[in-house]
């Protein structure tokens, strides 16, 4: 079985739509995960936001904007009066439940069912054509069988058990339309898996079925090179390995939900990245395999803030480290970087969240300073010492850039560098001209 997940801006058109219709209907079983409509999900989060602040007048004006959007994609799609009609009473029945709930005093439960409507009722307008075109298929809701435990760590063993249990009861069916994004937390509360959780969704799927491929459609080509809204020709990369996408996804690579490769690369699914516009360009595949090609691509991770602690009696002090991490531990805060000399530690992080409590409690143990307005550049490829000369063709490429922190050598993939945010389309254009101008 495959899994396919579409993007909003995949079901935020109608000739998109179409295209996705094509690209599902065969004769292979598969998952079609999708995302809300474009614009959909922010419209929602304004809406969350308004009923928060009480201001419910308006919030009530912006949930007819998303009636509207809705209509007018269903009325220029549907051709039949009984598909519309059916719609109509499916969106009227979804708009009436978002009114109800702004109509109570706010929760972050709440919230949460505000915000899921946008996937919800997307796959319903899509299930709806399906049937209208006599296309046999399913929509089974991610709220059956998708859920997140304490942690909010999926659970993988009942995510399975009872997806499972929704396939067995629809056998002869090929075709699953589902909602990306949604689950039920530890509480058997409406959830979700953070903005671009989809993704996630779909990879999460693809490991408990032991899918042959998971598939994620956008407007993308696939993984690129460098970032296309700064630099200009970049290239599409053919293959990466899981770990590659790994790194590229959490530093910033907009085409991937940081999170999603783990549940793939545990099974070993390839993970195709395709581009709905041009599906018959090649796009990413990434897998297992990895290729001797040097530095493969660059991605940059914005709103990072730098902390530097300095204390003579990091010297030989044993346990100082542990001191550190524990701060950031009680805090839940990770560290994306880190670097350090005889007597002082450098870190970034890129939740300020409880920035001030962990400041305080640093300040117990040495001086800090902390740096805010930071950019994360990281190059990713085959770095391995075999690889010659990498590391002093990205410092050439960045001579006129003022560089922070440097990390490299924690494992073989990628370099990483910390620059001021002011710097940061000057270093990528500049490795880009650097490091790639030859390929």
């Amino acid at each position: 079985m495959l899994v396919f997940k579409f993007g909003g801006t995949s079901v935020g058109k109608i000739e998109n739509i179409h295209r996705i219709v094509k690209l599902i209907n065969d004769d292979q079983p598969k998952i079609v995960v999708l995302s809300a409509m474009s614009g959909i999900t922010d419209i929602l989060y304004d809406i969350s936001n308004l009923h928060k602040s009480k201001q419910n007048n308006n919030a009530s004006e912006v949930i007819d904007i998303v009636k509207t959007r809705f209509l007018s994609t269903a009325e220029a799609l549907l051709f039949n009066n009984d598909s519309l009609k059916k719609f109509y009473s499916i969106l009227d029945d979804k708009i009436s439940h978002i009114n109800t709930l702004i109509n109570q005093d706010y929760t972050d439960i709440i919230k949460n069912e505000i915000i899921v409507q946008g996937e919800i009722i997307t796959t319903e307008l899509i299930q709806v054509y399906l049937e209208e075109l006599t296309i046999k298929s399913v929509l089974i809701s991610a709220v059956n069988f998708m859920s997140i435990n304490a942690d909010r760590e999926p659970n993988y063993m009942n995510i399975e058990s009872r997806l499972k249990d929704e396939l067995k009861n629809h056998k002869g069916t090929n075709i699953f339309i589902t909602q990306g994004f949604i689950c039920l937390n530890h509480k058997g509360e409406i959830d979700n898996l953070n903005r671009g959780g989809s993704d996630f969704t779909a990879t999460i799927i693809g490991s408990v079925i032991n899918a042959s491929e998971i598939q994620i459609w956008s407007d993308i080509d696939g993984m690129h090179n460098n970032d296309p809204r700064f630099v200009e020709n970049t290239k599409c990369i053919k293959n990466m390995s899981y770990q590659e996408a790994e790194e590229l996804a959490y530093f910033g690579a907009k085409v991937l939900h940081p999170t999603c490769i783990y549940p793939a690369k545990v099974k070993g699914i390839p993970v195709l990245l395709k581009n709905t516009l041009k599906p018959n360009n090649a796009g990413t595949y990434i897998s297992t395999i990895t290729e001797k090609v040097g530095i493969k691509a660059i991605a940059a991770k914005d709103k990072i803030t730098a902390i530097k602690i300095q204390s003579g009696r990091m010297l030989l002090a044993y346990g100082f480290l542990s001191k550190i991490f524990e701060i950031f531990n009680n805090y839940k805060t990770p560290v994306d970087m880190i670097t350090t000399s005889e007597v002082s530690i450098s870190v970034t992080i890129d939740n300020t969240s409880n920035l001030d409590n962990i400041v305080k409690e640093l300040k117990k143990v040495g001086d800090v300073e902390v740096l805010h307005n930071q950019t994360l550049i990281c190059l990713v490829g085959n770095l391995g010492a075999e690889t010659k000369g990498e590391l002093s063709r990205i410092l050439i490429a960045l001579k006129e850039i003022p560089i922070r922190m440097v990390s490299y050598g924690s494992n073989s993939n990628n370099v990483t560098l910390l620059i001021n945010s002011e710097h940061k389309i000057k270093a990528l254009q500049d490795l880009h001209s650097h490091l790639f101008s030859i390929n």
